[in-house]
């Protein structure tokens, strides 16, 4: 794995946007302006319309000037001198996600946003559900409680955030920032939407910002640009977010997945009597999968998909007009327009190309996988507790003043090379079955294994040096071994594979900065198996991948580092030979592999704090602070089950998935340990996983309090998380979707609970035999009735 300060210097993808990325310059953010909505004198029946959202001016309020232009400079975003590109970001009234908001205009000493420190906004005096900022964060994700106030002195609470305006895109994006010397940092910078709950049944008045801090250098704040509310409408009402085409497939049908957001906007829930549905319109290709509801509360919301198909004639990748409709009892409720790609063309080897690839749905849906990092590094397999990864050992060794340097010198001897590791790591007692049947027990639903790490010794035959595990070592294809038992033994789980993208020592192209040597000498020692001379790029790296690529199937490539790369060809190659295959298969890559486009970000050894609508998935070990085996960890020091199931219920509530890791030790087995830990988490996923997998975020909040979290199951089921062990009565103090008819019960017990709502609280009655039947995190389910 990589530390963070290693991959920002290497310019790769890191943090999360709140969307997928979206260039917008002034002219796009003016046509979009002028782009006709659809008109609502055709709305008949018992649908109402829905107001449009109002934008907030906040000029008044802003303290920072975050956007220059090469002519109007003198802005300070950041506490560092760094400024977002007025050319590049609109100015006026723009739309994002349906949305429009007014995004001020850049201009010599004109403040353009505010630093959330607390403020009170005030708001128009009306019933909203919903108020949506632009925002961007500096030096990290930024997340704190929002604060909603209403006419009759009661108040509500939400989570509002942003992501680091650093990361790659957002749905206001730039490809460059100016820095303090009035020159361009050639690295996009964005803003995104984050999207707060209100409660429509009261009249809103303010909202009080979050506490975060000033824009100073390497101090995190929250920036906000722009604001709107949605109001309420009365009686039944559909608002449609976001209408896009997709390069996924649907299954069963195979068909082209069309998305939206549909939202209940009015002040009756829709069920199943209703017969609302979801359809495309578009000419060309015809609807073959519509989209449908039956279940909605008032204020919440539904990313639906709609399978298309081409018709005769329509050659896949045509560009055309369509509407996406929302229809429930007879009538015309919802309606977009939206541009539309029909049919997946094959990819270009352009970042233009692939950013219409998007993480598949097998992999939103499967929310956990093992992470397995095995390498020679598995052999010294040590460094400080909670400290450093082992992995990275052979870095380590290079550090005069670092404790792995006198360790390796006290325990090896000076002479001793890294390299000398290799004929340690035997894999003698590999057990490929064993492995993939524990990863199945443990509920995981993929792994990923680390087909090379910075060492650059590869665990497959690879073609294009003779440093890998079947030419030294174990003399074994360890991956073609592990991948042939997880096909044959758990066909269900899906399997991915690490790469990363430079090496350390590479005489090509070595990351650090020189071939290997000798720490304490510093005398050049051999790059054992590796014939020097290589195009690194395109004669090595590239080659490797692309090995992997035709010769392995992987379902998921996960880069590191980033770095120089071909990855716009790789790629290409990837998403081009998974979906031409006699039966295609929806692959998928992270963020790390050199370029802006990504399907999912990677934070490691940390989350995110609050929801993110972008796909992401947080990493870490078992151990303390190292994915590859750290013989110097006791078992006391590793996650205990509690601990991995309350990560992967924080995960999963806010839109991740979880990817632990197992460092196997160098003969293949796996600490009992980290068997029992994964044994553990699969008996509660075996009860709880059904709140688990397949499930999505909780528009309105993905957590309220310390303790408890929700996940939603569409058109089924609501699921709220306890952390702790409940007491006699549960009482969740928040607008739960629950109505008369459904049913209230605690996963592992089943028996239908007492509940009531009071005062806006969901209040669940607990007896003790449903406390006893719970372990590490309690689940309860809300049932819905949705035949009526």
């Amino acid at each position: 794995m990589s530390t963070c300060p290693r991959r920002l210097i290497l310019g790769a993808a890191a943090g999360a946007t709140a969307a997928t990325a979206l260039p917008l310059t002034a002219t796009t953010a003016a046509r979009a302006a002028d782009r006709q909505e659809p008109s609502t004198a055709d709305r008949k029946g018992p649908w109402a319309a829905v107001p449009d959202p109002v934008p907030v001016p906040l000029d008044a309020l802003y303290d920072n000037d975050g956007v220059d232009t090469a002519s109007a400079r003198g802005g300070d975003f950041d506490g560092s001198g760094y400024t977002f590109p007025g050319e590049e970001l609109p100015a006026g009234r723009v739309e994002v996600g349906g949305v429009p908001f007014r995004f001020p205009a850049p201009a010599a000493g004109t403040r353009n946003n505010v630093v959330a420190l607390g403020q009170r906004l005030d708001l128009p005096k009306g019933r909203y559900l919903s108020a949506f900022f632009l925002t961007a964060a500096s030096y990290g994700d930024v997340s704190g409680t929002a604060t909603v106030h209403y006419a009759d002195g009661t108040t509500t609470s939400a989570g509002l955030g942003g992501a680091d305006w650093y990361a790659a895109g957002g749905p206001l994006s730039a490809p460059y920032r100016y820095r303090p010397d009035g020159g361009k940092d050639e690295h996009r910078v964005g803003i995104g939407v984050s999207e707060i709950w209100l409660d429509p049944r009261r009249e809103a008045i303010a909202v009080t910002l979050p506490v975060t801090n000033p824009a100073v250098a390497d101090k995190a704040s929250l920036h906000i640009f722009a604001l709107s509310l949605q109001p309420v409408a009365e009686g039944r009402a559909l608002a449609l977010r976001g209408p896009h085409s997709t390069a996924s497939l649907l299954e069963p049908s195979g068909a082209q997945s069309v998305e939206a957001t549909v939202v209940n906007a009015g002040t009756v829930a829709v069920l199943a009597a209703d017969g609302v549905s979801v359809t495309v319109d578009a000419p060309g290709a015809r609807t073959v999968q519509p989209a449908r509801i039956r279940r909605l509360d008032p204020g919440e919301q539904a990313r639906v998909r709609v399978g298309i198909r081409n018709g005769p004639g329509t050659a896949p990748g045509t560009r055309a007009g369509g509407t996406v409709t929302v229809t429930g009892r007879g009538a015309q409720a919802a309606a977009e327009e939206a541009m539309l790609t029909l049919g997946t063309a094959d990819y270009q080897p352009t970042e233009t190309s692939l950013a219409a690839h998007q993480a598949p749905y097998w992999f939103q849906g499967a929310k956990f996988g093992i992470f397995i990092h095995w390498g020679v590094y598995s052999v010294p397999a040590w460094s400080p507790v909670g400290k450093q990864y082992a992995e990275w050992y052979w870095d380590h060794m290079q550090d005069p003043a670092g404790a792995v340097y006198a360790y390796h010198r006290d325990t090896y001897g000076e002479d001793f090379a890294y390299d000398d590791f290799i004929p340690r790591f035997t894999a003698e007692r590999f057990d490929p079955r064993a492995w993939v049947e524990l990863f199945r027990d443990a509920g995981a639903q993929y792994h990923v294994l680390t087909s090379k790490h910075h060492e650059g010794f590869a665990l497959w035959d690879t073609k294009v040096s003779d440093r890998n595990a079947v030419r030294m070592g174990p003399r074994r294809d360890l991956l073609r071994e592990l991948f042939e038992a997880s096909r044959r033994y758990t066909p269900e789980l899906h399997r991915g594979l690490y790469f990363s993208m430079p090496e350390w020592f590479n005489p090509d192209n070595p990351w650090t900065g020189h071939a290997p040597r000798n720490p304490y000498t510093l005398r050049p020692v051999p790059y054992t198996g590796y014939t020097a001379g290589k195009d690194y790029v395109h004669d090595y790296q590239a080659a490797q991948l692309l090995e992997l690529i035709h010769g392995y199937d992987p379902e998921i490539i996960w880069c590191d580092i980033g770095g120089v790369n071909d990855s716009v060809h790789v790629l290409a190659e990837y998403f081009n030979h998974a979906k031409n295959r006699a039966r295609p298969v929806d692959v998928t890559v992270d963020d790390r592999s050199g370029t802006a486009f990504h399907d999912f970000t990677t934070p490691e050894y940390t989350t995110y704090a609050d929801t993110v609508v972008a796909k992401w998935e947080a990493s870490r070990g078992l151990d303390p602070f190292s994915y590859g085996y750290n013989q110097a960890t006791p078992d006391s020091a590793y996650m205990s089950a509690e601990q991995v199931v309350h990560s992967l219920v924080d995960i999963v509530s806010k839109n991740g998935n979880f990817l632990l890791d197992i460092g196997p030790r160098a003969d293949g087995t796996i600490p009992e340990i980290m068997q029992t830990r994964l044994r553990e988490t699969g008996a509660w996923l075996k009860t709880n996983g059904e709140a688990i997998y397949d499930t999505t975020y909780w528009s309105r909040m993905a957590q309220l309090g310390d303790d408890l979290r929700f996940t939603v199951r569409p058109d089924e089921a609501f699921y709220i998380h306890s952390l702790v062990a409940p007491g006699p009565k549960l009482t969740v103090e928040a607008p739960v979707p629950v109505r008369p008819g459904d049913k209230v019960t605690m996963l592992g017990h089943d028996r239908p609970l007492t509940w009531t709502v009071t005062g806006g609280a969901l209040v669940v009655d607990v007896p003790e035999a449903a406390r006893r039947a719970g372990r590490y995190a309690w689940v309860f389910k809300v049932e819905w009735r949705v035949t009526g």
